[in-house]
């Protein structure tokens, strides 16, 4: 038996699509988007928007447990995850098994917008202000309406399909 180093699943670079090979090209931060019920999911497709009010803007799967929820909230979080949240993002995003369900493990704290993750070194409380299909996902566009900042956290970072953390050369 072998033991692969990468995914041998893996559709090859030359075989995905031009735009699919584009966005593995840029790195994305790797957020948690968590409602009330409770419900969550890893986002990567993640833009604040600065203004008044300053938004927020990511792409979702509309057939998740986390939009119904955030959909009839009409609120969530968003958290920004830190390197030491790979395993917590994947059990979000449905690549790691959570027994027991998501919220099972670890130290979370309730908010008036979804449950936040005790250790979060920022968060956002955001009000849903719309949606609208966008490729395959759903563009989801809320406010922001109250920001964390409890400590200062280096962020995760998802680039060609692996996360990664940033450092200072």
């Amino acid at each position: 038996m072998t033991i692969h180093s990468t995914d041998p699943f893996a559709v090859p670079d030359g075989e995905k699509s031009p735009v699919r090979r584009l966005r593995g090209r840029l790195a994305a931060p790797v957020t948690l988007w968590t409602a009330s019920g409770p419900a969550g999911l890893t986002v990567s497709s993640t833009l604040v928007a600065d203004g008044d009010p300053g938004r927020v803007l990511g792409l979702i799967d509309e057939e998740s447990d986390f939009w119904d929820a955030a959909e009839r909230a009409g609120r969530f979080a968003v958290t920004p995850l830190t390197p030491a949240d790979r395993q917590l993002a994947d059990k979000f995003a449905g690549l790691m098994p959570a027994p027991g369900g998501l919220f099972a493990t670890g130290e979370w704290r309730e908010t008036a917008y979804g449950p936040v993750p005790a250790h979060a070194g920022a968060w956002a409380g955001c009000r849903l202000d719309g949606s609208r299909p966008c490729g395959w996902a759903l563009l989801v566009e809320a406010v922001i309406e109250e920001a964390s900042f409890p400590a200062a956290t280096p962020p995760l970072v998802h680039f060609r399909g692996r996360y990664a953390e940033l450092t200072d050369r």
